[in-house]
């Protein structure tokens, strides 16, 4: 049963990536409660879901923008350093977001403005943190951290939104707020406890030559690496191309509440079957760290996300006959659930192995770049699956969408493999980009 269960080998034989790891637990979960309470509290001064949708786009654009260039920042200067700077303002921006609320602003255009500066400062961790965690527990342990990574983050996704909306009505906005800014200082104590992290010198450099300029040029730097790189290209286009074709999100209020006639408690059973997924997949990912062909798991993973789509598709379409033959279509609920559990877990395998390829077989001195691009694709990759599979369930019906969407999904990352056979073939121990 050990052998199943995730390798607790980074915790143990890094005290540093222990004290990021707990810190960043406590603050994924305070994070996710602000992040909900800040759409409910928009919705509740504005009454508008357009409204609530202009969070996502105030969020997008300054995460894509830096993350491009916070992760050339932190290949250019002391990880540590950029790192506590922007958990720094991390912390400053829930600070600001708690005060508007104990001073009763209710003023929507500055939770815009501070989700804005949240999200940027976000764009500029992120990259920086995934660029740290390999000098942390070494190449041979990053898939054993990356599922503990992966195993936080799930949690958070499931029990962040449950308490958020229990807290907001129970102690209100201010309260939940403050739990953020409270848990946060975790995090931000683990970060000041690293120690310093300057990026490798690329070969040729002084190690303590002149300090190169940090600009656009260097995210570009960045992607022409990325583009003569095919198996850490794959990494990307194969994430896309699963995101693109069959992310179910958008459909899931109309499928949750009409065809399955659960209403808001169904549409939240389903969200939360795949952050469950994620977090089995977390739990039991001691064969994970086994597994040396990681290209190959890639595919296979995602040839299960695409199954699992369209499995759920299935499910969604004998839950619609039943309904309009006069039958109990709440019956297919656990079905469907069960189909999403499965795909949140075949989507956390890839990205535990997606990353991993990209911090072993990524140059030090481009790590916090190519971090920065695994972060805008995450990030943007699904934000473009659910406006296609929003748009083709206009045309088409929920069910259609998702069988159809899982079924491309499969035959999209074939004929990626069939392009590229040499992914297939990435070995991790002997990682070549």
């Amino acid at each position: 049963m050990a052998r199943l269960l995730a390798d607790l080998t980074p915790l143990r034989v890094s005290p540093a990536y222990r004290r990021l790891w707990i810190g960043n637990s406590l603050s994924a979960v305070g994070t996710q409660l602000t992040l909900v309470a800040v759409s409910l509290e928009v919705f509740h001064l504005t009454g508008s879901s357009l409204a609530v949708g202009m969070l996502g786009a105030f969020a997008l654009v300054p995460l894509v923008v830096a993350g491009l260039y916070g992760g050339a920042v932190a290949d250019h200067v002391d990880r540590r350093k950029l790192a506590l700077a922007s958990s720094s303002v991390l912390w400053l921006t829930a600070v600001l977001i708690a005060a508007q609320a104990w001073l009763g602003l209710e003023n929507v255009w500055v939770l815009y403005v501070l989700v804005a500066v949240h999200s940027g400062a976000s764009g500029i961790n992120q990259p920086t943190r995934g660029a740290i965690i390999p000098a942390l527990v070494g190449l041979k342990l990053l898939p054993a951290a990356n599922a503990l990574n992966m195993m936080t983050f799930s949690v958070a996704m499931m029990v962040g939104p449950l308490f958020a909306g229990v807290l907001v009505a129970q102690v209100g906005y201010a309260w939940t707020y403050s739990v953020d800014v409270v848990t946060f200082l975790a995090a931000l104590y683990a970060v000041w406890r690293l120690p310093s992290l300057p990026p490798q010198r690329q070969d040729g450099e002084e190690a303590a030559g002149t300090r190169r300029r940090v600009g656009w040029g260097s995210v570009v730097e960045g992607f022409r690496f990325l583009g003569s790189r095919p198996n850490l290209r794959m990494t990307f286009i194969a994430d896309i191309v699963a995101m693109a074709t069959a992310f179910p999100r958008a459909l899931l209020p109309a499928i949750g509440a009409v065809v399955l006639g659960g209403g808001e408690a169904a549409v939240g059973i389903l969200l939360a079957a795949m952050a469950l997924g994620a977090f089995l997949t977390g739990l039991f990912s001691g064969p994970l760290t086994r597994i040396v062909r990681h290209g190959a798991a890639v595919y296979w993973a995602i040839v299960a996300w695409g199954l699992s789509v369209a499995g759920f598709g299935v499910v969604v379409y004998l839950a619609a006959r039943a309904g309009a033959s006069g039958g109990e279509p709440q019956h297919y609920l656990w079905a469907a659930a069960a189909c999403l559990a499965l795909a949140g877990c075949a989507d956390s395998v890839s990205s535990v192995f997606r990353n991993t390829i990209l911090q072993s077989a990524t140059p030090d001195h481009l790590r916090g770049r190519l971090q920065g691009v695994f972060i805008v694709v995450v990030a943007g990759g699904p934000r473009v699956g659910e406006m296609l599979t929003g748009s083709a369930a206009e045309l088409l019906t929920e069910p259609v969408t998702l069988m159809a969407g899982g079924v491309l999904c499969v035959l999209g990352v074939s004929a990626l493999m069939r392009w590229q056979p040499g992914f297939l073939k990435y070995d991790s121990r002997r990682p070549v980009p």
